[in-house]
């Protein structure tokens, strides 16, 4: 992972954050039950102005390489995050970069924030049946099912609920 750096957002960034964010669920399947969905995941935005919106990029090009939105329970993109967790949403990385350490440095940023502000957990949903380098980064980072929390948002949109504890 030395060859990508997770920092913060930028405002030259929101335009291709919003691109890599749709290709990245369009390519695992995951708008074709939800089409309204990639109007939420493009608007980088929005997400940059209620949550921190982290970007993972190439060291040595600058090139962006991926993003995640972190938030807190109570604000605008919090789906299941209760007092005292983190959760992040919409971590996607450019298909043309998968596999370069992106998604997992990404993960790891997120936790660190959520260490840094004190919560005692990381709360995350992954889609059931779809992503399953996504449901392996997060179970070998030690995130547990958490099956009372899954939720649907849609119909045939079923997200399972993964926590992490931070003590």
């Amino acid at each position: 992972m030395s060859g990508v750096l997770v920092r913060p957002v930028e405002p030259a960034d929101l335009a291709g954050v919003a691109r890599l964010t749709v290709a990245a669920y369009e390519a695992d399947g995951q708008l074709k039950d939800e089409p309204g969905y990639a109007d939420a995941l493009g608007d980088a935005s929005a997400r940059a102005e209620h949550g921190d919106v982290l970007v993972a990029v190439d060291r040595a090009s600058g090139q962006l390489l991926g993003s995640v939105t972190f938030v807190l329970p109570g604000t605008r993109y919090a789906d299941m995050s209760r007092p005292g967790e983190a959760e992040f949403r919409m971590l996607a990385v450019d298909p043309a970069a998968q596999r370069r350490g992106a998604g997992a440095a990404l993960v790891e940023a997120c936790i660190a924030r959520a260490v840094e502000l004190g919560c005692t957990a990381v709360i995350i949903c992954v889609r059931e049946g779809l992503a399953e380098p996504a449901h392996r980064l997060y179970r070998k980072r030690g995130f547990v099912r958490q099956p009372e929390r899954d939720w649907s948002p849609a119909p045939g949109v079923d997200l399972l609920a993964l926590r992490l504890s931070l003590r």
